[in-house]
């Protein structure tokens, strides 16, 4: 195919008085095409522009049934081609094909262009040092991470700055405003300064009730009125105003991705190893950043002398079954507490529980809508002494800590009636709760492994002499052969 390059060349090389037989060698054409552009003085550019064609080659199958789409697309720009193109099929039966499908779609796809609402706009903004941060949470499930092999599942509360993208972040398991504030501060501290402005979604998730908006609303205004920092909100459903986290998301998981392929494990030790692993991470992210973060250093605005309190507060009293239920999920306290009431402070991994002036636990704090959190030592001296009411206790699940305790219950319940298994496993719990949880475990391990009595005399027994444990046995399952499988089949069949 002849350019308008080579056609150039032609006319060049004629100008020079070169034959037309050479000046079409030269632009690497055969003498009749030379001449045929020679003589037609156009490029093939502009004679493919007379080609197109701008008439139909047989009439529109859709111009007497357009009058009756129009007001679906008027009325609804997310309407697709292909709903309204069925929607036509049902009121026609018989008349529209499936193979007209495409022409259907070029038709609306050319009226939206020339007829229909213009679409959004996007308009690139100009960042400043020290003007912006924004943040968001991200989920990390599915970039399977496990820590002593059980699956971590986890959030990161991602923060960045928009003019030099310097970021950070801090691992956290649900989108509340404990979380929010914990990581915020420990991201500024890091940062060693506030910018101006903190960007956020509509934070709809860290509003566990829509009637705790207004507490919400205020906790998070003194947050920010900690640091000297005003609030920023995106509009509803607008993800793209706090784009430049959404990108910072997508980039930094896909980063850890990538790290954890090249470290050639997902696993990690411990918690405290996979944090480290982030952070060196986050601090590689940021090396060629450097520049316009320095710019951004000098900009920002100082830090308080001290962080905020990050927890929520709540003041409940203890229920006759030893429980205190704190957004919608239950825990246990010591019994002692019954009837009387007890402060909690809740922040983004645990509780606090105190008495008038005194710090009585922290507890774990747990993730999910109406869970549980039981403690037997808690409760275990009252159900000794009330074992009828273990079999159908709600909880009964918690008061199992490792699942030998489990088998040895179950091995119980075979052995005698339902109140004398509960009393005989009740008082090995009690034994756990007062010397050692692990060591009984051990015991149970023993016991069973060699297929002795289980009762809390043999434990207590075996606590006494403080025997070793015998190291846990490697089980080794061997490949499954699809052949014995098949002969199976050939002798039920035979």
């Amino acid at each position: 195919m002849v350019t308008d390059f080579q056609v150039r060349k032609l006319k060049k090389y004629l100008s020079q008085g070169k034959t037309l037989e050479v000046a079409s060698l030269k632009a690497g054409m055969d003498e009749k095409t030379g001449r045929k552009y020679r003589d037609l003085e156009k490029l093939p550019s502009e004679i493919n522009a007379e080609r197109i064609r701008d008439w139909r080659t047989r009439d529109d199958p859709f111009d007497d049934v357009w009058s009756s789409v129009t007001p679906f697309l008027e009325s609804n720009d997310a309407l697709e081609a292909k709903t309204l193109f069925c929607h036509l099929q049902r009121l026609h039966p018989g008349r529209f094909s499936d193979g007209q499908l495409r022409t259907f779609q070029r038709r609306v796809k050319n009226w939206r262009a020339t007829a229909g609402p213009g679409n959004e706009i996007y308009f690139p903004q100009k960042h400043h040092p020290g003007r912006l941060g924004q943040s968001d949470f991200t989920h990390m499930d599915k970039l399977q991470i496990t820590i002593a092999g059980q699956p971590f599942d986890h959030l990161v509360f991602h923060f960045v700055l928009t003019y030099s993208n310097w970021e950070t972040g801090t691992i956290c398991f649900s989108e509340s405003f404990e979380s929010l504030s914990e990581g915020l501060q420990q991201c500024l501290w890091q940062l060693g300064g506030a910018p101006e402005q903190h960007q956020t979604d509509r934070l709809s998730a860290a509003v566990n009730k829509p009637e705790n908006l207004e507490e919400f609303t205020r906790a998070y205004q003194g947050l920010l009125d900690h640091y000297n920092m005003q609030g920023r909100k995106t509009n509803p459903s607008s993800p793209h105003e706090n784009g430049d986290i959404e990108q910072r998301h997508y980039r930094f998981k896909k980063a850890v991705d990538q790290a954890l392929m090249l470290r050639g494990s997902r696993d990690f030790t411990t918690r405290q190893e996979y944090e480290l692993f982030l952070q060196k991470l986050f601090a590689q992210l940021n090396r060629n950043r450097q520049s316009r973060f320095l710019e951004e250093q000098a900009a920002l605005k100082p830090l308080p002398s001290s962080k905020l309190d990050t927890c929520t507060r709540f003041e409940v009293r203890v229920g006759p079954s030893s429980t205190i239920r704190i957004k919608h999920k239950v825990y246990s306290v010591n019994s002692r507490l019954i009837k009387e009431k007890v402060n909690v402070r809740l922040y983004s991994g645990h509780l606090e529980i105190w008495y008038g002036q005194s710090h009585i636990e922290n507890i774990p704090r747990i993730r999910g809508s109406n869970k549980h959190y039981i403690q037997y030592r808690h409760i275990i001296d009252w159900l000794v002494r009330k074992p009828r009411a273990f079999e159908n206790y709600r909880y009964l699940n918690d008061l199992f800590p490792t699942s030998r305790f489990r088998m040895a219950y179950d091995t119980l319940a075979q052995q005698h009636c339902v109140t004398n298994a509960a009393k005989e496993y009740l008082s090995i719990l009690q034994l756990a709760a007062q010397k050692n949880e692990t060591a009984v475990d051990d015991a149970l391990r023993y016991l069973i492994a060699e297929e002795e009595p289980i009762n809390a005399t043999e434990v207590h027994k075996f606590l006494s002499l403080k025997q070793p444990a015998e190291p846990v046995t490697d089980v080794s399952v061997q490949t499954v052969t699809l052949a014995g499988y098949d002969q199976l089949l050939e002798e039920v069949h035979g």
